[in-house]
């Protein structure tokens, strides 16, 4: 119980409760109120999409029944593609006499609808004086003429001649060996010729059969499951088409809405009846439900999770801070040899370090104060012999220079005197950047003692341009290493030749081009060298050429370096170019 007590007066526990109570209760409250509302956001628009999908689909409709309706008046008309004739008016002396509708052979005038439209599947005209059948399809079937003619039909057609009649989706079971769903459109022709009488002249009836696939092809945007229910009802609500197993004709009566099923419905004003979809909300909304499950359960870990790490947290905070004030105690005590288990790089891990180095400080400072003395006069004494050792050196080969000319070795003295310029120059602990004198000085050096060896077969020719000053800086050793490989690989091979230097100033840019006239590269060794210089990691027999780009590049930028051309047998050039800085 007094653990207990303690803990709870804890700023840790507190500092956790009020984290979990802080930040749990409006994650929850935002998380609800965020789904719900989305939720509800989604149910709104699919049931405002499913609506438009609906009311397009019975546009289309429309204008197909429209469109077939049209199709069928051609009889009267004459136009269709392209045809238009004069024709008799007297349809019966056309169709009885002539067997022609206008002036067009009946089986051609029906060949011509069939291929009007991609769904309608065949026209049969029906001979009211005999009963003859006249049919065209695009497949090859045959037709029971007897069975075409359904009773029922000519029962419709007989009460108004004048009007089109639409018979709801069926076989056509009029053909042997076929087993196609269609709706049937019919017509009569009537002959308009002569005397007004009060029964319209009949002289046969068109019936065009339409596939109703479609139906199929304005339903497929609304993705109906297998639960969903579509229905094409005339103004007597019998069923035109459906994607039930509900027999063309019947009359069915809609159950009202309940909450599970959403019920949309649009008018068709060709058939004076309308479309009616029945969309279960569970199937509509099954993946939006499993969202929401998923979401409210990962709500619930996320809480959980909370919890634990809150109390996690409070624990792992507390202990160390527990542990360095017992450690504390003791060293209030006079105990100096102790220390802290560090575990982390965090705050914590960092107050731990603190009171160790703490205790140790107060452990060792007399000892760091008589060592750091004692290092500083080692420093000193190094830093004396260094400069020693160089002037050792540069006073023994003055010695060495002094004698030759006392023995009239003038060329000796000059070569040792070049010689110790260069050591001076090359040891001097100085910084990176020298002079473009105090290099060309050192190039000077140098280049005397590779004259003297070669028996004066090279020549340097310096050609400064007059704004270039002679204080600028340059990297040191930038040029000589450049200078040597003229030499080496393009002079010497030769046997004789030149080594020009031009320095010139171009804008903010000091170029340093140093050229011969040796025996150049072919483009496969150009070629290999530029591709050394670009990629810093690829590895390179010129040494020299790359640790120089990379000194230049490193110092002043990318955009400074060096870059080099040649051709074979005429000679190569190395451009460096460094920042003016005045």
């Amino acid at each position: 119980m007094l653990s207990f007590g303690r803990r709870s007066r804890s700023i840790f526990v507190k500092f956790s409760l009020s984290f979990l109570l802080v930040g749990l209760i409006p994650l929850l409250a935002l998380s609800f109120f965020s789904v719900k509302t989305f939720s509800g956001y989604v149910e709104r628009y699919t049931t405002s999409n499913l609506q438009q999908m609906v009311m397009y689909m019975s546009y289309n409709l429309n204008s197909a029944f429209n469109q077939y309706n049209e199709v069928s008046k051609l009889m009267y008309t004459g136009r269709y593609e392209g045809f238009i004739d004069s024709y008799r008016q007297d349809q019966t002396y056309n169709v009885n006499e002539l067997e022609q509708i206008n002036t067009i052979p009946i089986d051609s005038f029906l060949k011509t609808i069939v291929f009007s439209d991609p769904y309608i599947s065949g026209v049969q005209f029906v001979r009211k004086m005999d009963g003859k059948v006249y049919s065209q399809q695009k497949e090859d079937r045959s037709l029971d003429s007897e069975g075409f003619a359904r009773p029922e039909w000519l029962e419709a057609m007989a009460q108004d001649p004048s009007k089109v009649a639409v018979f709801p989706a069926h076989e056509d079971d009029y053909f042997f060996d076929s087993n196609r769903t269609v709706f049937t459109i019919a017509r009569s022709l009537i002959d308009t010729s002569g005397r007004v009488t009060k029964e319209p002249k009949v002289v046969g009836t068109l019936f065009l059969d339409v596939d109703t696939s479609l139906f199929q092809q304005f339903t497929q945007e609304l993705s109906l499951g297998e639960k969903d229910e579509l229905y094409l009802l005339d103004g007597e609500d019998r069923v035109y088409f459906s994607n039930q197993s509900i027999p063309s004709g019947t009359v069915i009566k809609l159950a009202p809405e309940d909450g599970e099923i959403i019920t949309l419905s649009e008018e068709i004003p060709f058939l004076n009846g309308k479309i009616i979809a029945k969309i279960h909300r569970g199937s509509l909304f099954e993946q939006l439900l499993s969202a929401r499950s998923t979401v409210y359960l990962a709500i619930l870990i996320c809480a959980v999770v909370m919890i634990v790490m809150g109390a996690w947290f409070s624990r792992r905070l507390a202990a160390p801070i527990r542990e360095l004030i017992r450690q504390m105690t003791v060293v209030e005590s006079g105990k100096l040899d102790i220390q802290l288990t560090v575990n982390s790089n965090d705050e914590m891990g960092r107050l731990a370090h603190g009171f160790n180095r703490m205790v140790e400080r107060l452990q060792i400072y007399i000892d760091e104060a008589y060592v750091a003395q004692i290092k500083q006069k080692q420093s000193e004494l190094n830093a004396l012999k260094s400069q020693i050792r160089p002037h050792y050196l540069y006073n023994t080969l003055e010695v060495i220079r002094m004698n030759a000319v006392d023995k009239e070795a003038g060329e000796v003295a000059d070569m040792i005197l070049a010689l110790s310029n260069q050591l001076k120059y090359v040891i001097d602990y100085g910084e990176d950047r020298v002079s473009l004198g105090s290099e060309l000085e050192h190039l000077q050096d140098y280049f005397y003692i590779i004259s003297v060896r070669y028996e004066n077969r090279f020549e340097l020719h310096p050609d400064i341009a007059p704004d270039v000053r002679m204080e600028w800086p340059v990297l040191k050793l930038s040029l000589q290493p450049i200078v040597e490989n003229a030499v080496q690989h393009g002079l010497r091979r030769k046997g004789r030749g030149t080594v020009g230097i031009t320095i010139e100033r171009r804008a903010d840019k000091l170029a340093i081009t140093i050229y011969d006239d040796g025996i150049g590269m072919n483009k496969e060794e150009l070629a290999r060298i530029t591709g050394t210089l670009e990629d810093m990691r690829a590895p390179s027999k010129n040494v020299g050429l790359k640790n120089v780009h990379e000194r230049i590049r490193t110092s002043f930028g990318e955009e400074y370096g060096l870059s080099v051309s040649s051709r074979e047998y005429i000679g190569t050039s190395i451009t460096l170019l460094f920042p003016v800085i005045e």
